[in-house]
């Protein structure tokens, strides 16, 4: 098991309520890609392509991408896209 840090916990804890007051609209087209030097990425343990298929930004419960995209959007980064194959210590498994 992954341990995350309080701090780690805290911003994760803060932003994903602050998700919901983005507008729904934007798409992983119109957002800029996540980049791996960013300072929450970096916090939070970021890479762009994991080897883990069971723990992946597209079967996590924060990713907002639609099944088969290659990228979409994050509760966790809010305006930049992530790779559907990425992972970051805040993955949460995806309800049902």
């Amino acid at each position: 098991m992954n341990k995350i840090s309080r701090r780690t916990f805290v911003a994760t804890s803060l932003a994903v309520p602050f998700s919901a007051l983005l507008p729904g609209s934007a798409i992983a087209g119109d957002m800029p890609m996540l980049e791996i030097t960013d300072p929450t990425a970096v916090a939070l343990g970021y890479i762009a392509e994991t080897e883990n298929e069971a723990q992946r930004c597209d079967n996590c419960q924060l990713y907002q991408g639609a099944e088969g995209d290659e990228s979409g959007g994050c509760a966790i980064f809010p305006g930049k896209a992530v790779g559907a194959n990425a992972w970051c210590k805040s993955w949460v498994v995806k309800a049902g």
